[in-house]
C-alpha cells in the first residue's frame, strides 16, 4: 500500500481535494453558506430546548462540519445539534448551577465513544434490530413531546419546558392565565409564516413568466426565501423585537437573553460537578455519580444518533457507503466537540436535504458551513440576546410537526398489523414513562416476535398416498431453520399428526431448512428413537448435507434421507409390511394453522406425489 493510498483510506476527505476544482469550491461555498443560515436559528433554538444557553448550540454546529469533511464519504451529510438529542440531552441538564453544561458535554464526549466502539467492533448492524414501526412510533413520540416542550416559550410561560409530556401538558394548562399576548400572537405569526414560506419552494412558475431569465429569477428568489425561512423569520423578530423594547419600558416579548459571544474553550469535559438538590442544598458530583446521572441515555443516544446517520447516508448516498466509515466519522464529531463545549451531534435530515438542494459538491462544504457559525460567534453574539423565545419555539415546532408520520398506519394496517403493536407500544410509552423506555420496550416487542416465530414455527403436515397406496405424513417446515426453542413444537406436532392419521412414516421435507442447531439436533435423535419404539420410520426429504453432518454428529444416528419425491415410493413400499394402507381418503391439516381440505384419491385421479412428480395415474 502506498502512502497516497493509505492517507486516503485514513482520511478519506483527501480524495475530495484531489482534482477540486473552483467551480467545486464555488457550489460548496453556496450551499456552506445556505445550510449556514439555517443551522443558525436551529442550533439557539435546539440548545435552548436542550436546557443550555443558546451559544452551545452553535458550539456543537462547528465541529462536525470540518470532522466529517475529513473522515466522512457522503456530500451531502451534515452533522450537528438535531431536536431528538437535543430532547434527549435535556433530561440530565435541569439539575442547577453550572451542571447543564457538564452533563452535555460528557454525554457528547461518552457517545463518541461508544460509537467509536460500535465502529471497531463493526456493531452498526445493531441498529437494523430497530424496525420501522418502531423507528415511526419513536420519532412521532419525540416529535410530540418536542412540540408540547416549546408551548411554554410560544405562549410566554415562565419556567423550563423539560422533557416530559405529561408534567409539561399538567404545567401548560395550569398556567394558561398567564399566557402572554405578546408571545403568543408572535410565535403564532410565526408559525404560520414558516408553513406558508416552506410550501413557497413548491410553486411552479412555468408558463406564468414569459421571460426565461425573468422566471430563473423568480425562482431562485423564492427557492432562496424557502430555504432560509428559519433565519428569515429570526432576523424580522428580532429587528421587532430589538425597536419595540427599546422604545417601551416593558417587552411584551419575553426574549433570549446574552449569549456569550467569542469562540468555546477548547478544554477536557468535566468529570466533576455541583447540583442542587430539592431544598436548595448543593451537593457535588464525582464522575462515579455523573455516569449514574446519565444511565441508559449513555448506551440508547448513541445507538440513536447512529440509526439517524445511517439512515441519511444510505438516502443519499445509496448503498456503496460503508456504515463503519459513517461510525468512525459520527464518533470523532462527538468526541472532538466534547473538546469544545458541544453537546451530542449526529446527522440532520433537513439540513442534509438542504445541502443537497443547494448542489453541493464535496463534503467540503461542511467546512463552509462552519466557518459562517464561528463568524456568528465571534460577530453576531451580541445582536442574539434580541430573538424572541417564541420565535425559536416557532422555528422548532415548524420543524418537528413533520416527523410525526400518520402515513404509514394504513398500509401497515393493511398489510401487517402485528407490526401496529410494537409502534404502539413504543410511540404511548415513550409519552407516557419515557423515550428511552418506550424504545426499549418497542424493540423488546419486535423481538419477542421473532423469538416466537422461531419457536413455533409454521408446520405444514399433510396426510399422503403413493400411486401405489401407501400412506406417509409429510411434515413441511416453513422456517429455513430450526433452532431449540422451536424443537419441542416440531415433536408435538408429529406426534399430533400421528394421533390425528394414524400410524404411517413420517417424512420430514427439508428443502426449505438449511440450518439446525446443537439442541435441536439432539432433539430430533429422541424424537427418532421415541418413533422407532413405536415402529413409526423418520426419513429425511431433501435434505442438506450440512444437515445430515450435524445430526450425525450430533446423536451419531443415521438418519434415512430422501434426495427427491420420487425416492419416496420404494422405499415405502419397503416398509410397507409394517402399515397397512388404511386411508382411502387423506386429509391436509396445516399445524398450527388449521387449514385443512378433503381430497378423493380414486381412479384417474392425481395424487400428491404425483403432482409433485408431474404425473397423472391411471
Amino acid at each position: 500500500m502506498t502512502l497516497k493510498e493509505w492517507g486516503y483510506r485514513v482520511l478519506p476527505g483527501l480524495k475530495w481535494l484531489h482534482g477540486y476544482t473552483g467551480q467545486d469550491a464555488v457550489a460548496d461555498l453556496i450551499a456552506g453558506v445556505t445550510v449556514g443560515l439555517t443551522v443558525l436559528p436551529q442550533g439557539l433554538a435546539y440548545a435552548t430546548l436542550a436546557g443550555l444557553e443558546p451559544q452551545y448550540g452553535l458550539y456543537s454546529a462547528f465541529v462536525g462540519g470540518i470532522i466529517y469533511a475529513m473522515l466522512g464519504s457522503c456530500r451531502q451529510v451534515t452533522i450537528g445539534p438535531t431536536a431528538l438529542l437535543a430532547l434527549m440531552t435535556s433530561r440530565h441538564t435541569g439539575l442547577g448551577l453550572g451542571s447543564g453544561p457538564a452533563y452535555a458535554i460528557l454525554l457528547c464526549l461518552i457517545s463518541g465513544v461508544v460509537e467509536l466502539g460500535m465502529a471497531v467492533l463493526k456493531l452498526g448492524a445493531l441498529v437494523d434490530l430497530i424496525s420501522l414501526p418502531v423507528t415511526v412510533g419513536f420519532t412521532s413520540a419525540t416529535a410530540v413531546i418536542i412540540g408540547t416542550s416549546q408551548l411554554k416559550g410560544l405562549l410566554g410561560l415562565r419556567g423550563g419546558s423539560g422533557s416530559d409530556f405529561i408534567n409539561t401538558m399538567r404545567s401548560v394548562f395550569g398556567n394558561l392565565h398567564q399566557v402572554r399576548r405578546g408571545d403568543f400572537t408572535l410565535g403564532l405569526v410565526s408559525i404560520i409564516v414558516l408553513l406558508v414560506l416552506r410550501k413557497l419552494k413548491d410553486v411552479k412558475l412555468n408558463g406564468r413568466i414569459r421571460s426565461l431569465r425573468a422566471q430563473q429569477l423568480v425562482s431562485g428568489s423564492i427557492w432562496v426565501i424557502a430555504t432560509g425561512r428559519n433565519a428569515l423569520v429570526v432576523l424580522v423578530t428580532s429587528v421587532l423585537a430589538y425597536s419595540t423594547c427599546d422604545q417601551m419600558d416593558s417587552c411584551p416579548y419575553i426574549l433570549t437573553g446574552k449569549v456569550k459571544s467569542g469562540l468555546p474553550n477548547v478544554a477536557l469535559p468535566k468529570f466533576e460537578t455541583t447540583i442542587l438538590d430539592r431544598n436548595g442544598t448543593e451537593i457535588p458530583q464525582n464522575f462515579e455519580q455523573m455516569l449514574s446521572e446519565l444511565g441508559p441515555s449513555m448506551l440508547i443516544l448513541p445507538i440513536i444518533a447512529v440509526l439517524g446517520n445511517v439512515a441519511i447516508s444510505k438516502a443519499f448516498g445509496g448503498a456503496g457507503l460503508s456504515p463503519t466509515r459513517e461510525l468512525v466519522a459520527l464518533s470523532m464529531s462527538n468526541i472532538c466537540g466534547a473538546f469544545c463545549s458541544s453537546m451530542p451531534v449526529t446527522g440532520s435530515f433537513s439540513r442534509s436535504a438542504v445541502n443537497h438542494a443547494s448542489g453541493v459538491r464535496t463534503p467540503l462544504g461542511g467546512c463552509y458551513t462552519s466557518v459562517l457559525v464561528l463568524l456568528a460567534l465571534g460577530l453576531l453574539a451580541p445582536y442574539f440576546q434580541y430573538i424572541p423565545k417564541a420565535a425559536l419555539s416557532a422555528v422548532i415546532i415548524s420543524a418537528v410537526i413533520f416527523m410525526i408520520e400518520f402515513e404509514v398506519i394504513r398500509p401497515l394496517w393493511r398489510c401487517s398489523r402485528r407490526e401496529l403493536l410494537p409502534g404502539a407500544i413504543t410511540f404511548v410509552l415513550s409519552l407516557a414513562v419515557g423515550v428511552e423506555i418506550g424504545l426499549l420496550l418497542g424493540v423488546g416487542a419486535d423481538v419477542a416476535f421473532l423469538v416466537y416465530r422461531a419457536a413455533r414455527p409454521v408446520l405444514s403436515v399433510s396426510k399422503l398416498q403413493t400411486s401405489h397406496g401407501i400412506n406417509y405424513i409429510l411434515i413441511r417446515p416453513k422456517h429455513s431453520s430450526l433452532y431449540f426453542p422451536a424443537i419441542e413444537w416440531v415433536r408435538s406436532g408429529i406426534s399430533k399428526a400421528l394421533t390425528t392419521h394414524g400410524t404411517a412414516p413420517v417424512v420430514l421435507d427439508c428443502a426449505h431448512v438449511h440450518d439446525f442447531d446443537f439442541t435441536a439436533a439432539r432433539g430430533m435423535g429422541s424424537l427418532k428413537k421415541e418413533l422407532a419404539k413405536a415402529n413409526v420410520p423418520l426419513f429425511l426429504m431433501s435434505a442438506h448435507k450440512d444437515i445430515g453432518v450435524i445430526l450425525k454428529e450430533s446423536t451419531n444416528i443415521d438418519f434415512p434421507t430422501i434426495d427427491c419425491p420420487d425416492d419416496l415410493e420404494p422405499i415405502l413400499e419397503q416398509s410397507e409390511t409394517c402399515f397397512a394402507p388404511d386411508y382411502v381418503l387423506h386429509l391436509q391439516v396445516t399445524a398450527p394453522l388449521v387449514e385443512s381440505r378433503l381430497v378423493h384419491c380414486g381412479a384417474g385421479e392425481p395424487t400428491e406425489l404425483s403432482k409433485l412428480n408431474g404425473k397423472t395415474t391411471s
